[in-house]
């Protein structure tokens, strides 16, 4: 083990590499299914920008056609995609919450003492600074999973900063940093 008795006494970078490791394991799961949710809002949004009616086709149905034409493998487009932003992310945010929960707490006291607003307060910042560092990879995986595409998620990354400029890549982080207090 890392020599800590508590998780309590962890470190904050600790703690970060905790976040870590865990994102790998939930990533496994969060990758099929939000290829289906983004599948299923690019498909609504499509139908709906040319004014015609979307199918009427829920994540069941959708999960059985991707299984159908792609097999396993096709649940899982995008899964490096979401790896890159869970794992980086998540490191991030436990680190950002535990280094905030450090630093409002008083002198001598405990960081789970430090009441509910500045837990409120940590947990937000945490939120920002996963958001704000990891939004560029969750553009890109948005677009592999809605496009199906196998285009390696660097090359697309680049692709989208060439044509398109650095704040493409951030198209959005504003709703979803409000959203994250």
């Amino acid at each position: 083990g890392l020599g800590v008795p508590k998780v309590e006494d962890l470190s904050v970078t600790a703690n970060g590499f905790s976040g870590f490791l865990a994102a790998f394991w939930s990533s496994l799961a969060l990758c099929p299914t939000e290829l289906v949710k983004c599948r299923l809002q690019a498909m609504r949004e499509s139908y709906t920008s040319q004014g015609k009616e979307p199918p009427r086709i829920g994540p069941y149905q959708l999960t059985r056609n991707i299984l159908k034409s792609d097999g396993v493998p096709g649940l899982f487009r995008g899964l490096t995609a979401t790896f890159t932003r869970e794992m980086p992310g998540y490191f991030f945010f436990f680190f950002a919450y535990e280094f905030c929960r450090e630093i409002l707490r008083n002198p001598g006291q405990s960081k789970d003492d430090i009441g509910a607003v500045k837990t409120v307060v940590s947990g937000g910042m945490a939120g920002v600074t996963l958001w704000t560092i990891i939004f560029p990879a969750d553009v890109i995986k948005s677009r592999l999973q809605v496009s199906g595409s196998t285009t390696p998620m660097l090359k697309l990354m680049s692709e989208v900063y060439r044509k398109e400029g650095l704040l493409a890549l951030y198209n959005g982080l504003g709703p979803t940093i409000l959203r994250t207090f």
